[in-house]
């Protein structure tokens, strides 16, 4: 893997920014369908979705990863009732695609309840959760609206991976798929589960790998910028007292969140993971990208590593041939990342 520092002097990497991800109106609105696993990261992320003018959440679908899929559906109900967004929750897979694959949630990081404990005090849901499975909900809404939604996944990829099976044709009808997830060890940034692979593809692997050898586009926004984007203690503190209390559940929430990356990291604060997902549609300009297929390992000590063909060099048959191009984000302007929280609510 090369150098960030030549990644980002090849003109078609450094110019072409993030054509696809916003609409040539700075003010038009992006409808979202949000993929999650609440999740503390997820939590700021779907406030950010939620409220800022931009966006227009259409649905959130919850998948197993920080905590088991009952979790994950009950903290997203909650959380869309506190960020006051009244929008359709269905409930996705329970675990990966091969049983194999499962492995412990993340309650060292983001406790039992997935929320730093203060699941109990979030609000009641304004709705029953939708009737369908998640895969299902996402594929009727893009069939319902083709070219329109974006696709912002930020847990295991298992819902993505399904809603493919269950609908190859959605792949040509998404405006594009935003993850976060992957690590391709620019800046020091390798993998928080191994040495080289990332929580979300580690979960899922296979999914992981069908869904960025799929024929859509994706953006993948993974450690290597979301390590870069560092929430401090004093942005968080900056929530306080805003969106009727939204604001002040979300900072007593990273308190837990923020204690396990000053022990492991000494960060003063937290990484932004989920939210850079979100914010690369609002400031795609804050983003570097490179463009080539990307695969996932399967087996041996490297599973989960997420690889980028970016040279494209190779000849002869590779994993790579063949397969879509799709977008890494290798380098970020942290500081227009972290000024959008300052204009929520």
């Amino acid at each position: 893997m090369g150098s960030l520092s030549s990644t980002v002097s090849t003109p078609s990497i450094a110019s072409t920014a993030l054509t696809s991800a916003s609409s040539s109106d700075p003010t038009a609105r992006i409808p979202v369908i949000f993929d999650t696993d609440p999740g503390i990261d997820d939590a700021l992320a779907l406030a950010l979705l939620a409220s800022h003018p931009r966006f227009d959440l259409l649905a959130v679908t919850a998948v197993f990863g920080n905590a088991a899929v009952d979790i994950t559906a009950r903290n997203a109900r909650g959380l869309c009732a506190l960020f006051q967004s009244d929008v359709p929750v269905a409930v996705g897979a329970a675990g990966p695609l091969l049983d194999s694959r499962r492995r412990d949630g993340a309650a060292h990081v983001h406790g039992d309840d997935g929320i730093g404990g203060l699941s109990g005090q979030l609000p009641a849901p304004q709705r029953a959760l939708d009737p369908r499975p998640a895969h299902v909900l996402i594929c009727d809404m893009v069939n319902a609206r083709p070219g329109e939604i974006t696709l912002v996944a930020v847990g295991p990829f298992t819902n993505l991976a399904l809603a493919l099976r269950h609908d190859p044709g959605i792949a040509g009808k998404v405006k594009q798929v935003v993850v976060m997830g992957g690590a391709f060890g620019l800046k020091g940034h390798s993998g928080n589960v191994s040495p080289v692979a990332e929580a979300n593809i580690m979960a899922d692997p296979e999914a992981a790998d069908q869904v960025f050898t799929a024929p859509w586009p994706v953006i993948i926004v993974g450690l290597d910028v979301t390590q870069e984007v560092i929430m401090r203690e004093a942005d968080l503190a900056r929530l306080q007292g805003r969106g009727q209390g939204a604001g002040d559940l979300l900072w007593q929430a990273t308190r837990h969140y923020q204690q396990f990356y000053d022990a492991r990291d000494g960060i003063g604060g937290i990484y932004a993971h989920d939210a850079s997902a979100a914010a690369i549609l609002l400031v795609p300009e804050a983003f570097t990208l490179r463009d080539g297929p990307v695969r996932v390992v399967l087996d041996g000590i490297a599973t989960g590593q997420t690889i980028q063909d970016w040279r494209q060099e190779h000849r002869g048959d590779t994993p790579w041939n063949g397969q879509p191009v799709q977008r890494v984000c290798v380098a970020v302007d942290a500081p227009r990342v972290l000024a959008l929280f300052d204009a929520i609510y």
